[in-house]
């Protein structure tokens, strides 16, 4: 973007601007997951095709895959709307819900894509420094964790 004209830079700066704003946090999270997707299917279709394995019957059992993963982000994207809806709306019930699914949920799956794509960069002989792959899988485990210790919050509060 050095070179590129003033008006081109606005112009990119009032798109990100406006989608910033329509999408928040979680649409990024979105985004970036997406993207994560797409890269490994396509760096796992090149894995696959450069060892002559590559099966139309396992590419769309990655794809069936990969959509099962999107409904799971979108039931949880559902439940955090009902959560959120219950406690704007309907304030007699007793609720305490600390930490929305939906994020953590898609940054855990974001960060399984991660790994896959080294996994597959690493097999298309792409060197990678040992730190990453250890840290990603770090962050996956953590991620898991915030999870798993987010859970026993969301309960009933007692009279």
């Amino acid at each position: 973007m050095y070179g590129a004209s003033m008006e081109t830079k606005v112009g990119i700066t009032g798109i990100v601007g406006v989608l910033g704003a329509l999408l928040g946090v979680t649409g990024w999270l979105w985004v970036c997951w997406v993207l994560c997707l797409a890269a490994d299917y396509v760096t796992g279709t090149v894995v696959a095709c450069r060892g002559g394995q590559w099966s139309s019957v396992e590419a769309r059992a990655g794809i069936w895959g990969k959509l099962s993963c999107m409904l799971v982000v979108l039931v949880t994207a559902v439940l955090d709307m009902a959560a959120g809806f219950v406690l704007a709306y309907i304030p007699a019930l007793p609720i305490v819900y600390t930490a929305w699914l939906s994020p953590i949920v898609l940054v855990w799956y974001m960060l399984t894509e991660v790994g896959s794509i080294l996994e597959n960069l690493g097999e298309l002989g792409v060197k990678l420094p040992p730190f990453l792959v250890r840290w990603v899988a770090v962050l996956q485990k953590k991620v898991g964790q915030a999870g798993s210790h987010a859970v026993p919050e969301a309960k009933w509060q007692d009279d």
